[in-house]
């Protein structure tokens, strides 16, 4: 099997479990407040086969190799007996929060994954990568692995901390405090105004230690990936009006554009992969955490025929008590649905004609 076969199945692959844990999500909260559930689907329809069944469920494999589907009874109709929309609204909002959620949480523990193997960067200290052979921090005495604890009684925490005070003070005796072996020492040292081509002031390369971390261990912070690549999409209008994305970074992708991605960051990355045996399963991981986060941030926006559309119809009813009649709200999906089909059309052929290509 070449590269692009093998990628194009991984992808597949790894694409559809995303999507189904997405809507066992949904099933297993929506089983669990005592909805019914005629159909969950691997793959989507014309049905194939129907594998089995569980309860009132029938499980099915589709002809359409990709992703899944659960379908609820009375999912339109409010006056079935044990449906989706006989249930109250607690038990609906539960059942549609649970499908973003479980991509959400499918995320964090890939990201946990891949900081479990390789570490997670203490950002809050600042250690001495790299001193260069006669600059000013190597004729103070500075080496490889020293912290940063203080610049001229200052506490510094990162990197543009240590950056800004040094810049402060060019052409100046700095005293700066360090850790060596968890021993303070103190070192005077003149950062430079005018260094060599290539090098700072003080002719150092700072980096954050990594600390490597057990799975369990790594959880908080593979929740703290997961936050940061949300929180990007609310930076996003500041960073457009700042000039620091451009129109091809914000563009949308279809399955297709995302793939294209996925095969250039493999490709790019194929040297190392092949020096370090388990980098190209983190190098998945990694990118499938990005993915799944981002489907589960994206199926909570508020628009018709997501997740996130249906829970905006369930707040009127938690908070003054009055349900969207089913027939408005059900028109409202239909034509959000359709919004949806039109757009995601356009991105697939946006995507085949003009290829994403990575910098």
């Amino acid at each position: 099997m070449n590269s692009t076969s093998a990628n194009l199945l991984v992808f597949i692959v790894a694409l559809s479990f995303l999507m189904f844990t997405h809507e066992l999500g949904h099933f297993l909260v929506g089983k669990f407040f005592k909805i019914d559930a005629e159909e969950f689907g691997f793959g989507y329809p014309p049905k194939l086969v129907k594998l089995f069944k569980w309860g009132k469920t029938e499980f099915t494999l589709n002809w359409i190799p990709f992703g899944a589907f659960v379908r609820f009874k009375g999912e339109d109709d409010p006056t079935a007996e044990g449906g989706f929309y006989a249930a109250n609204k607690w038990q609906r909002l539960g059942t549609l929060f649970a499908g973003p959620a479980m991509n959400i949480l499918i995320g964090i523990l890939l990201f946990s994954i891949v900081i479990s193997q390789s570490g997670f960067p203490n950002e809050k200290i600042v250690q001495i990568a790299y001193v260069e052979p006669g600059s000013p921090a190597y004729e103070a005495g500075i080496l490889a692995n020293d912290e940063f604890v203080t610049i001229n009684g200052q506490s510094v925490f990162s990197m543009t901390e240590v950056s800004s005070l040094i810049q402060e003070n060019l052409g100046q005796e700095v005293e700066i405090g360090m850790l060596r072996d968890g021993q303070p020492v103190t070192i005077s040292v003149v950062p430079r105004a005018n260094p060599p081509e290539g090098q700072g002031a003080m002719g150092i390369i700072m980096q954050n230690p990594v600390i490597k971390y057990g799975f369990f261990q790594a959880i908080p912070h593979g929740a703290v990936m997961a936050w940061e690549q949300i929180k990007q999409v609310f930076e996003l209008p500041g960073m457009v009006s700042r000039g620091e994305v451009t129109s091809e970074e914000l563009r949308p992708l279809s399955p297709k554009g995302l793939f294209d991605v996925y095969a250039q960051v493999r490709e790019s990355e194929q040297a190392y992969e092949q020096a370090q045996p388990n980098l190209a399963f983190l190098n998945i991981c990694w990118f499938f955490g990005i993915i799944s986060t981002a489907l589960g941030f994206t199926n909570l926006l508020p628009i018709p025929a997501l997740d996130g559309g249906r829970i905006l119809f369930i707040l009127p009813e938690i908070f003054i008590g009055k349900r969207v009649p089913a027939k408005y709200e059900n028109a409202i999906h239909m034509v959000g649905y359709m919004a949806l089909l039109v757009l995601m059309a356009y991105i697939f052929l946006q995507d085949f004609i003009n290829p994403v290509v990575l910098p």
